[in-house]
């Protein structure tokens, strides 16, 4: 892994599921993502919130994650949204494949509660 140890958390927020992540997240951490996304659709509170402001790095299979994340949401009738702001690894990870048009991106939390 490449630098700071990931930690993914869930936590509710008003009636909105929040993941957070911080570190640097991988093919070998990535999974921990999946799991609370898998979770937080199985128990759809009307949105999800992935919370990526702590996170440094991430590669292509948390793109995946998030992907899949996404599609579960949606078979759930759940809103998925994602906080930054995105660190510049992490935007460019976006940017770079065109998943920045895919996901609805926040610039922050507090943002992504309401939008």
């Amino acid at each position: 892994m490449i630098g700071d140890e990931p930690v993914v958390t869930a936590t509710a927020y008003e009636g909105v599921a929040v993941i957070h992540v911080s570190g640097d997240l991988d093919e070998d951490t990535a999974p921990c993502l999946t799991e609370a996304l898998v979770e937080a659709a199985a128990h759809p509170s009307g949105r999800t919130v992935v919370d990526l402001s702590g996170t440094g790095f991430a590669d292509s299979s948390v793109l995946h994650a998030l992907l899949h994340g996404q599609k579960l949401h949606r078979a759930a009738m759940a809103s998925f949204v994602i906080a930054g702001p995105l660190q510049a690894a992490v935007h460019r990870l976006f940017e770079v494949t065109g998943s920045d048009r895919v996901f609805r991106v926040a610039d922050s939390l507090e943002a992504a509660l309401t939008c």
